[in-house]
Parts: C-alpha cells; structure tokens; sequence
C-alpha cells in the first residue's frame, strides 16, 4: 500500500542545527583500575537508575562534587567524554595518549587524569584514574535528551557483584560472596582485558554458528556481527541499509538484518534484530580477531542479569519483558535534542525510502509536534517507542524549515 503523504505549509522563524548521533558505544581499556568498596560493614546498596533508549545512566560523583550523569557499561573502565569536567573540578591531566575505535575517521586523542575520587551510591574508589577525550564526540547528551558527563564499566563491574534490575530500574551491588543464592541460569564469561565476553550460537539462513560477542549493555542495540575467520560476516537475505552510529573515530555504516535465532544459555530468541557495521569501520579494526560482534542492552533487558567478573559468570532470569519482540524503527528517521542551544527536537537522520523519506522529511529539520502534540509533551524515549509501536499506525509530524511550517504524514511500516 502506498504511504499517506502530504505536505502543508505555514510560516515560523526557527534555528536549526545539524547534529551527528551515535548508536554504539565504543569501549575504553586505557583507564586504571582501582576498586571500589563499602565504608563500615556495609555489604550492599542500590541505585536507581535513568533508562533511555536502554542504555542505564546512574549519578556519579568526582572528588565528592556531582552528581554528574554517567552510563553504566560493560565495555569500559572510565570515560570522561565532556573535558569542560576536567576544569570545573580541577583535574590536572598527566599525559595524552591516542586512542584507536570503531569509525570511518582518525584515531583521537585524549587526556590520562591525575587519580581522583569516584563514589556510586554508597561505594566509593579513592584513587581511579580516567580517559578524558578532548572533544565530545560521541553527543550523547543530545542522543538522550539529558546532560551525559561520561561513562562507568569495570571498576565498579570487578569490585562488586553487579545485578541490573531492568524491570524495575535498579542497579544493586553486593560485596562479593555475601550472597548465599544467585538466582538466575549461570553463563559463562571470558573477562579479557577488563571486558567481558560470552559465547552463543546464532541460525542465520538456515546455519547453525557459534559467535564470542563482547558483553555490552552500553550498545542500545540487541546484537551486532562484525566479522567471522578475518572476513566481513556474511549478512542475511533480507536486510537494509543503515547508518549505525558514531564509534570513537567516525559514524559507522552498515546493514540491519535479522538472525532466525539466537541461543544464550537455554534461552532462545527468534528473529532478533541484528546490525551488521560494514567490515572496514569495525570489524578490520578490532583487536581480539576471535571476537565475532557484540551483544547489547535490547537482548540484555529481557532479563535481570547479576555480573560476577571475579568467578567469569553472570546469572540471567526473565523478567516481564522477555517476551517483548525485537521491533525496528518503522518511521526512518531518528531525533535528537539540541542541549546547547534551543532545547530543540531535530531530525537528525532520514533513512532512504523509509516511510520518513518518501513524505519529503528533511535531515535538520526542526520537529515541532507529533499527531497534533507538541513535541515538548515527549520525551526521547517516548518518541522512539511510538515510530517502533504498529505497522500501519498514522503519524503527523509538523516540522519546521527554512522560514516554513510543514506537515509531512506517513504511516509507520515494518522494513525488516
């Protein structure tokens, strides 16, 4: 069926911004670790957390001034990525090193801090040391639509065991061996160079094949494959292009397709969305070659996961959402918020020949309302939920371009 579409135009004064967004989350080795510990007997503590686009901000706290705003991942020991913090608390940087990521770009260069206090909830490491990239690139305040000061791994990962509650948006950390019973089915982890890594096996094609993935909750996605035997990994029959983020050098293209099942543990998901970044932008650039791709957050929520770095283990019991299907974005475009200067919505990509496309939405273009409310009434999340809701759904964004109003309406369809 041909999508609805038409276009009406009225007249606004606006400022539009062009922003580049990120999907994945790059991961950082080069930070020391130290450990974190409870004062007095304490043995466990909880956090609330922010879940947005399921990635899990937690407050943080630099030589006891914050919260600043940080996300919890897997895959990184700790990244400072807005260098404004390094002034504001008078951080003295010891040395700059290049780091090396995922990306059509050139390596980056960032700062080695001095070793400074970091405390999550009632834990605290007196002496951690962080990278601190010298630009921001990754945006991820705008990606998010809050203030995002940095990122968390594995000091706080090697120091506690770590359960994410994803249900009910809690992070608990437990001294280790002060829980009795785990419950959850126990899957094996190899940790290499402080990250974690778990192996599956995937049908793709009507092929069964055994893939190490690393363990990344900081990815937003449910699993990428990278590479397989020094090659790029071959994609399904079925799959679209795609803009899959920005990796610490640059964006990263690919496909999105989709694996007939995946099997972690016992443990069997259907037609689970997959990425696919083009080979030269990630999968030539990775160091461990035995590493296939990585498994993100979208899979990880289906669960309440318990991390126990110092046995090589996480425990994985369903929660509420295990049977939520993996839906694609059937809207084709992606919006961010303009943090620094308009507190604006803005479109920041448009995928060719998605529903987005053919109705004439434009890259930069100022998103004023959706299905007649104002885009102030969303936020981020929402927004992301509703173009993945149901095939067929009808949306009227009022955007605003170059002087003019205009509303372009399309019906939400399935692409993959």
């Amino acid at each position: 069926m041909k999508p609805i579409c038409r276009t009406i135009k009225l007249c606004r004064s606006a400022l539009v911004v062009s922003l580049t967004l990120f999907l994945l989350v790059a991961s950082c080795s080069y930070c020391a670790a130290q450990d974190f510990a409870f004062s007095g007997k304490r043995k466990k503590d909880q956090i609330g957390f922010t879940l947005i686009k399921n990635i899990i901000v937690i407050p943080v706290y630099l030589n006891d001034k914050g919260p600043f705003n940080f996300v919890l991942d897997t895959g990184v020991g700790l990244l400072i990525t807005d260098p404004s913090i390094m002034d504001s608390l008078k951080l003295q940087r010891f040395r700059t090193i290049k780091i090396s990521g995922y990306g059509s770009g050139k390596d980056l260069e960032a700062y080695i801090s001095y070793p400074m206090a970091v405390t999550v909830g009632k834990a605290k490491a007196p002496h951690l040391a962080a990278a601190v990239l010298k630009e921001d690139i990754f945006d991820l305040s705008n990606y998010l639509g809050i203030k995002i000061d940095g990122l968390i791994g594995f000091p706080l990962f090697n120091s506690f065991l770590v359960k994410i509650n994803y249900a009910n948006k809690v992070v608990h950390l437990y001294n280790h061996n002060s829980l009795k019973l785990i419950k959850g089915e126990p899957i094996a982890l190899e940790i290499h160079n402080g990250k974690p890594y778990v192996s599956i096996d995937i049908s793709t094609n009507a092929d069964t094949t055994p893939v190490k993935l690393i363990l990344d909750n900081g990815a937003s996605h449910a699993l990428s494959l990278e590479s397989i035997d020094g090659k790029p990994f071959p994609l399904p029959e079925k799959h679209i292009q795609a803009n899959l983020g920005v990796g610490l050098s640059g964006r990263i293209d690919g496909r999105i397709g989709r694996v007939t099942s995946l099997k972690l543990g016992s443990f069997i998901f259907k037609e689970v969305l997959t990425s696919y970044p083009d080979y030269e932008d990630v999968g030539s650039k990775t160091i461990k070659k035995d590493r296939n791709g990585n498994l993100g957050a979208d899979l990880l929520s289906h669960f309440n996961v318990t991390l126990d770095y110092r046995h090589s283990v996480m425990y994985l019991k369903k929660n509420r959402y295990y049977n939520k299907p993996f839906n694609h974005d059937m809207s084709g475009l992606e919006i961010f918020i303009d943090q620094e200067k308009t507190k604006g919505y803005f479109i920041a990509r448009v995928e060719p020949n998605s529903p987005g496309d053919l109705c004439g939405v434009q890259a930069d273009d100022q998103v004023i309302s959706i299905n007649f409310k104002p885009i102030s009434n969303f936020s981020l999340d929402e927004i992301t939920s509703l173009f993945k809701s149901k095939e067929g759904r009808h949306i009227i964004l009022e955007v605003f371009r170059k002087g003019e109003t205009l509303f372009k309406i399309f019906d939400l369809k399935q692409r993959i």
